[in-house]
């Protein structure tokens, strides 16, 4: 049986994406993972053998996660249409045990990020931040803090057919109320954008990225997901609790939150020498 991907069975694939009301990133994601392996099948059959050639000619210009992430999602592709023997195995790499240096958040780089953007009169900016780092949300959930979220303390959030609800720190409440009166708002998401929509994620990472200039913070740390990141480290280092800190982040396998709190390199080295285990 001959097997060729067509432009409609693509099409077909994204509306079953969104029919099982995947997020619009997840479906563009898939989108572009089977768009990739397009430009290299081009009108060429599908099969087992063209698989394992198109993992090892991703294996010359991409990462193993980045891989196996790309593989995913032609996987995807290739099992709704019932090509299973065309399916390939991820390639296994044993996870690194440290956060990278480069990347890592810290309070104190944090409070600068505060202090740039409330320098600067980016109080919209100022208080998403603040909001990101206490609570441990996503930036596709900052849509639920809400007017009516504020007054009550607390923001349901329903995302994917998940429910959970998250609690606001009462600073946080006083301060965002305060916000929202000077802004006369009434009812709906605090953090929208001029034409009322939510704030995304794309305007959120270019405003964070230029306040890290400003600021003296490393770009490659000015990413929205990373303030969650910090607020795990912290709330772990407070609680040493990683199942609380898991029902607080909405994970439901322990295995993704002990990625939020693996150290740095620096502060395991640290560690060991704190130990004082050799002899002089």
């Amino acid at each position: 049986m001959i097997r060729v991907i067509t432009e409609q069975m693509v099409e077909e694939y994204r509306k079953s994406l969104v029919n099982e009301e995947k997020s619009e990133a997840t479906v563009n994601k898939y989108m572009h993972d089977v768009g990739v392996f397009l430009s290299y099948a081009g009108a060429e059959p599908v099969d087992k053998e063209m698989m394992i050639a198109y993992k090892d000619f991703l294996l010359k210009s991409y990462q193993v996660s980045s891989i196996n992430s790309m593989l995913a999602g032609v996987n995807g592709f290739l099992k709704f249409f019932g090509w299973y023997d065309c399916v390939v195995k991820t390639i296994k790499s044993q996870k690194g045990h440290f956060r990278r240096e480069d990347r890592e958040l810290s309070r104190e780089e944090y409070e600068k990020l505060l202090v740039a953007a409330k320098g600067e009169g980016k109080m919209r900016l100022w208080h998403i931040l603040q909001v990101l780092c206490s609570t441990g949300i996503r930036v596709s959930e900052l849509r639920f803090i809400t007017v009516e979220a504020v007054k009550a303390g607390y923001a349901d959030v329903n995302l994917k057919g998940k429910n959970r609800r998250i609690i606001l720190p009462r600073k946080l409440i006083r301060l965002l109320k305060v916000y929202i009166r000077e802004k006369g708002m009434k009812k709906g998401s605090v953090f929208v954008t001029r034409g009322g929509n939510p704030v995304d994620r794309s305007n959120l990472y270019h405003e964070i990225q230029k306040l890290c200039e400003r600021a003296g913070v490393a770009r490659s740390k000015g990413f929205p997901h990373n303030f969650r990141h910090l607020f795990a480290c912290i709330y772990y280092e407070q609680e040493k609790n990683l199942a609380n800190l898991a029902d607080v982040l909405g994970h439901s396998n322990l295995n993704t939150t002990r990625i939020y709190v693996q150290c740095g390199w620096k502060k395991q080295v640290r560690i060991l020498d704190d130990m004082d285990l050799v002899a002089a």
